[in-house]
């Protein structure tokens, strides 16, 4: 919430006492300093004098005293209490993702354009979340760390592609990372991470990585960190596209998916989480609702204040009038003069 506020209100007394002013000088019978045969030197003006200096220098003052108060925008951040989690996905982006055995609109889509959109769609139901996005392949990588910037993480989702990371299915180090990423974001209590879980995303079998998902799993149920798994894609033989040398699809063949439930199964039950599969895209949004239904905790976010100080766009042009007013304020100069 943005609003005005002043600083130093104690100069609106003065700006108060302006008006004053100018009704006892106008009453005023007599000059208020007297100087020894001042009427020798003056020599008045043929011309009524004007009233323009008068009301600049006036509104010249008024400026001056407002930027005297000090006036600042403040952008109010009020201290809120939020319902929320810290939640890491961690997607696989292998080759077989190519794997074409999804249907959206009567089309062939392949497994990562049809999980795309449901996974910005979780992020977007879960606002007062800090989400964070591990891709893995052949290795693994932190895409994005915890954020509540759910607009920037939306514009990194559109970048991920298959083929950015070497090929394999490093599951393992996949939830690693994730793991990782948690830590770092310490929230702890009896020595076990708080109000965090991972969602992993694969339609593959562990085949490389340094850890294994048997040794993810123990660090993940160490930490008392859930994982909630989802197993992508069809059983059996499966479409995959073929392209030429300029990536143009020209056909299909038939590859064996290779999913590996009962891993997946057994991460999720031993961490507290739970196993989805995922046939096709109404079983991957009914999984994605179904991990948003998750508990929540409660934590209180930081409350701070912004302003922006306004005096310069005050005092530079009340000055600036002043001036102006005391040009106007001159007597015109007699030709005599210069005589």
């Amino acid at each position: 919430m943005n609003h005005l506020a002043f600083k130093d209100p104690i100069w609106f007394l003065a700006l108060a006492a302006l008006p004053l002013i100018l009704w006892l000088r106008g009453r005023r019978r007599v000059p208020v300093f007297l100087v020894p045969f001042a009427a020798a030197w003056h020599r008045p003006s043929i011309a009524a004098p004007s009233r323009w200096p008068v009301g600049l220098a006036f509104t010249g003052l008024v400026l001056l005293i407002v930027a005297l108060a000090r006036p600042q925008k403040i952008e109010d951040k009020r201290e809120v209490h939020s319902q929320g989690y810290d939640i890491v996905l961690c997607v696989d982006l292998s080759g077989s993702m190519l794997a074409e055995d999804y249907v959206k609109d009567g089309e062939r889509i392949n497994r990562l354009q049809a999980i795309k959109p449901v996974i910005q769609a979780f992020i977007d139901q879960r606002p007062a979340d800090r989400i964070g996005v591990v891709l893995f392949s052949g290795r693994a990588y932190t895409m994005a760390p915890l954020t509540f910037d759910h607009d920037w993480l939306a514009k990194q989702l559109e970048r991920i592609r298959i083929g950015m990371i070497e090929d394999g299915t490093a599951i393992g180090d996949g939830l690693g990372v994730a793991l990782t990423r948690l830590e770092q974001a310490k929230r702890e209590a009896g020595g076990k991470r708080q109000g965090a879980f991972i969602v992993l995303l694969t339609d593959g079998a562990n085949n490389r990585g340094a850890l294994t998902p048997q040794q993810a799993t123990e660090l993940a149920k160490s930490r008392g960190i859930p994982i909630y798994t989802i197993g992508a894609g069809q059983d059996g033989l499966v479409p995959f596209p073929v392209f030429d040398d300029k990536g143009r699809k020209i056909g299909y063949r038939r590859i064996a998916a290779d999913l590996d439930e009962h891993a997946l199964r057994e991460i999720a039950d031993a961490t507290g989480g739970k196993f989805f599969r995922a046939f096709d895209t109404d079983t991957v949004e009914s999984s994605f609702r179904a991990i948003d239904r998750a508990r929540k905790i409660e934590f209180q976010a930081k409350s701070y204040l912004l302003t922006t100080e306004l005096f310069v766009w005050l005092a530079a042009p009340g000055l600036a009038i002043l001036v102006l007013a005391a040009i106007f304020a001159r007597p015109a100069w007699r030709k005599e003069a210069f005589a």
